[in-house]
């Protein structure tokens, strides 16, 4: 039986990561894996690498200071770009990912963030939080981390999000 390991982010990592993604019609540069390791070195973001059989699977980051005001003001970090690739996914590598976060989280706080996208796109990963037990934050429909009013018109995009929590 394979197991998944998850280890943190090795700058060797970066070209493995985009290059995976591409694979799979992805865009995802370089750079951003780069930047993420950066800000893993100075400690405020996390990035999680998993692997399936010594091949990149799949990633998660917990941002530390959210840039969604609500977990800023609460301390509450975030679990932020949380990918697992389409030829793994259904082996419980997404599930070890968010364990590892979760059980990071909780050395710092009694609660962990996370937000999804509203589009079909993010349907799995709706039930998958849902199922782990995060609930809406009660603050409705949020884009670029304000909440939307009743009445206001916006552009359906990776913009519109749902932010949950969970009680660790």
């Amino acid at each position: 039986m394979s197991q998944v390991i998850i280890r943190d982010l090795r700058p060797a990592d970066c070209q493995i990561i985009s290059a995976a993604f591409a694979s799979q019609g992805w865009t995802k540069p370089t750079e951003q894996f780069h930047t993420y390791f950066l800000l893993q070195k100075e400690g405020t973001r996390d990035f999680l690498l998993a692997e399936w059989e010594r091949e990149f699977a799949g990633y998660l980051t917990i941002q530390w200071v959210s840039h969604y005001r609500p977990f800023q003001r609460a301390s509450i970090p975030e679990i932020v770009d949380f990918n697992v690739l389409q030829k793994f996914q259904r082996r419980g590598i997404g599930k070890a990912l968010m364990d590892a976060a979760e059980s990071r989280i909780k050395r710092v706080s009694a609660h962990a963030g996370i937000g999804f996208g509203l589009t079909s796109d993010y349907g799995a990963a709706q039930v998958f939080y849902i199922k782990r037990g995060y609930i809406p934050d009660g603050r409705g429909l949020v884009k670029d981390s304000i909440s939307l009013a009743l009445g206001q018109t916006v552009e359906v995009n990776h913009d519109l999000a749902l932010y949950l929590t969970k009680l660790l």
